[in-house]
């Protein structure tokens, strides 16, 4: 996870509404342990901001016509990645969670494509915890919501994004990454156990091409060859 990040909301952006958790899960398509695990993991959920152009003077696209900042406070030690997942399909806009356990508080956010009747949930990013009433930092200085919007999410990316990457192709590039050590450390676990000399070869041969293009693909300046 990267380091603790907390954005210092701008007051007049200030919403301050209770949602209705069933708001949520009240539709039929909800599986039934989803919806239990949402009331068992979700003690209070507030729309705290709202980021939109008659609050922070930012213009709108289709893609991002505003920001939410949703508050989920939780009745245990966190909540899952699929609760949040059910809250952003409901709401057609960007969302970033702060998801708060007691005296503590982290940041979470998936890129959000808004095209279609669901709206399309990225991978998730997060900080670490941090005390509720720790230093927060300003926004991201932007010129319009999708260029605040990006800032924010590439602020919870865990790796540095290349020069003129977008956060959805840094992500894209996050999975694949991650794809790659998965296969690795398969690789390396069978390597452990093969007896045979030429399968042993040949298992080193797979690791070494796994290795170098994870590599690539974690240099945040690569070669002309990409």
């Amino acid at each position: 996870m990267v380091e603790p990040v907390l954005f210092r909301w701008p007051p007049h952006a200030a919403f301050g509404r209770a949602v209705p958790k069933t708001k949520f899960y009240a539709h039929g398509n909800v599986r039934t342990a989803l919806r239990e695990k949402f009331v068992d993991e979700v003690q209070r959920i507030t729309w705290a901001y709202k980021l939109a152009d008659d609050t922070v003077r930012l213009r709108g696209s289709m893609a991002v016509p505003e920001i939410q900042v949703f508050t989920v406070e939780t009745k245990g030690v966190d909540v899952s990645e699929d609760v949040l997942t059910m809250i952003d399909k409901t709401v057609q806009f960007p969302i970033i969670f702060e998801v708060a356990r007691g005296n503590s508080v982290r940041t979470v956010a998936a890129h959000k494509s808004l095209h279609g009747t669901t709206p399309a949930i990225g991978q998730y990013f997060t900080s670490d915890w941090q005390a509720s009433e720790g230093p927060r930092r300003p926004l991201p200085t932007a010129l319009d919501l999708p260029g605040l919007y990006e800032a924010i999410l590439g602020a919870l990316l865990p790796l540095d994004a290349r020069a003129g990457e977008t956060v959805l192709e840094a992500t894209e590039r996050l999975v694949r990454a991650r794809k790659l050590r998965r296969e690795i450390s398969v690789l390396e676990q069978k390597l452990r156990t093969e007896p045979q000399l030429n399968r042993k070869i040949e298992l080193r041969r797979q690791i070494k091409g796994r290795t170098a293009a994870l590599a690539e693909l974690t240099d945040p300046a690569p070669s002309n060859k990409e």
